[in-house]
């Protein structure tokens, strides 16, 4: 499988998930199971932009991702030292040093 196998590729596809999940609308529920379908998006988003943000790399048939969720240093810095990886080309979902950031904007998915 490992000549197959494009991590890159991959963890592409966790950015794009990532992206979709902050874009998703909500369907017309109230109550506690807006709140289960908001913490959802929320567990959804955060696991995908976590695994978009990783590093990988496949060798002897083991995949490893590393991925950093150390906070970002205050100040900004991105863009700076090692680890940096561009995430303004895909969008970013939080991408190089600090970790993604976790949690969509309901208020940007849910009707006014």
């Amino acid at each position: 499988m490992e000549q197959g196998f494009d991590v890159d590729a991959m963890i592409e596809r966790f950015r794009e998930r990532a992206a979709a999940v902050r874009q998703r609308g909500l369907p017309p529920v109230e109550g506690t199971e807006r709140q289960r379908i908001l913490r959802r998006m929320q567990l959804d988003f955060q696991d995908f932009a976590m695994v978009g943000d990783a590093e990988g790399h496949l060798e002897n048939g083991v995949l490893t991702l590393r991925v950093d969720l150390r906070p970002k240093p205050e100040g900004g810095g991105e863009g700076e030292g090692e680890g940096d990886r561009g995430e303004g080309e895909t969008g970013g979902t939080g991408g190089g040093q600090g970790g993604p950031t976790v949690s969509p904007d309901p208020g940007a998915t849910a009707p006014g």
